[in-house]
């Protein structure tokens, strides 16, 4: 492919940019902060009535018909200012395993209704005994008739208290191979039995505890076959693995940490930048930021040809994720004490991003998938390597 075709972010930026300036409020960047929630409503419903949900979708399913590349150049811009749509990324993420595995009625069902800003759809994989190895859940699901009967609790249901629904894996066979007996459900958030308890942690960000007392949701709330959930999973998680903005992904950090080194003064008058040990790191850094870059677009180009997004995604995320730990103890090495100040310490540099950083950075590698099991992936299905387990 020929990257200078396909990056549409490059033309759209003046009118993302455009758009944000108009309707886009600079408080809501500090509203997520203090909340811990990275995701507005405000903004939601902003982006939902002008199409940019509805962009990259067939006018069957509620397409808007607005360019898909200014709706990425939108989402692209927002994250270089600091304003993320969690929910809106795990919700539009479910709505392609719907696209791809999901009954026509299921598309009908929740496909438009999200991209008119009315629902959002939380994940609900990790439980409190499995973490990362999310085929070990022990919440089950057991059918009564038409219906199916939910117990259990997940750990991690970030934004869950602002969704209509969690995509719940449970267990429906105890009796096979931990990966053979799973089923995933679209649980709707205001079922008797549902509750949900906030965790804040030590970084100030909310996620979710959520339980499951004799849940009870119809057969039709079923995505893919019973028993069949480890297949769903795979589609979901390929596409969490592709989900991925060009540019977004550490390019701003970049940027202000280039911004700060050309600022900052030394004893003897010169700039941090001026030392050439600093300036090789930086551009180290840009040089990741570009191939991350050229990754992502890979990714959309397999996405635009209409094809479900494989051993790219991985490649992508692999490297994304382990590029972000890299720099953010580059940024640490070169900012010294002043890196770990926090957005509400005085005087922190970048209102605080390079600590945020550090700290996302480091579970970055985990969240979609390991970059152990990721290493596994590109080894087996791209290099055909035999497998090593």
């Amino acid at each position: 492919m020929d990257f200078r075709e396909f990056d549409e972010l490059a033309s759209h930026r003046e009118a993302a940019c455009a758009w944000i300036e108009a309707h886009v409020r600079p408080e809501w960047v500090e509203e997520q902060r203090r909340s811990g929630t990275h995701q507005t409503a405000e903004l939601h419903t902003l982006l939902a009535r002008d199409g940019i949900l509805a962009a990259d979708w067939a006018p069957e399913y509620g397409g808007s018909g607005v360019d898909p590349g200014f709706a990425r150049a939108v989402f692209d811009e927002l994250g270089r200012r600091g304003l993320a749509s969690d929910g809106w990324s795990t919700t539009s993420m479910v709505l392609r395993t719907i696209e791809h595995v999901g009954t026509e009625e299921q598309k009908r069902e929740y496909i438009p209704a999200a991209l008119r800003g009315d629902r959002l759809i939380a994940l609900g994989y990790s439980e409190p005994d499995s973490g990362s190895d999310v085929a070990a859940a022990k919440t089950t699901a057991v059918r009564d008739g038409d219906e199916w009967v939910i117990n259990g609790q997940k750990m991690f249901t970030s934004t869950a208290q602002l969704c209509s629904h969690v995509f719940v894996l449970a267990r429906t066979d105890p009796d096979v191979p931990k990966h053979k007996g799973l089923s995933m459900f679209l649980v709707p958030t205001d079922s008797a039995g549902y509750d949900i308890q906030p965790i804040h942690t030590l970084g100030g960000q909310r996620t979710n505890a959520t339980f499951y007392a004799d849940v009870r949701v119809p057969d039709s709330a079923r995505l893919g076959g019973v028993d069949g959930g480890w297949g769903v999973m795979h589609v979901a998680l390929v596409h969490e693995r592709s989900a991925s903005s060009p540019g977004s992904d550490g390019g701003s950090l970049v940027g202000d940490l280039a911004a700060w080194a050309r600022a900052a003064r030394r004893p003897d008058g010169t700039t941090v930048l001026d030392d050439p040990l600093v300036a090789e790191r930086i551009g180290r850094m840009a040089v990741d930021e570009e191939v991350t870059r050229l990754l992502a677009l890979r990714n959309r180009w397999r996405a635009q040809k209409g094809d479900l997004p494989g051993v790219e995604g991985s490649m992508w995320k692999l490297f994304a994720t382990e590029a972000a730990q890299r720099h953010s103890n580059d940024v640490l090495d070169i900012l010294g004490p002043e890196g770990v100040l926090a957005p509400d310490a005085a005087g922190a540099p970048a209102g605080g991003r390079f600590e945020e950083g550090f700290r996302a950075a480091v579970v970055g590698t985990i969240y979609g998938g390991t970059s152990e099991i990721l290493r596994e992936i590109i080894a087996e299905r791209h290099l055909r390597l035999p497998r090593n387990r």
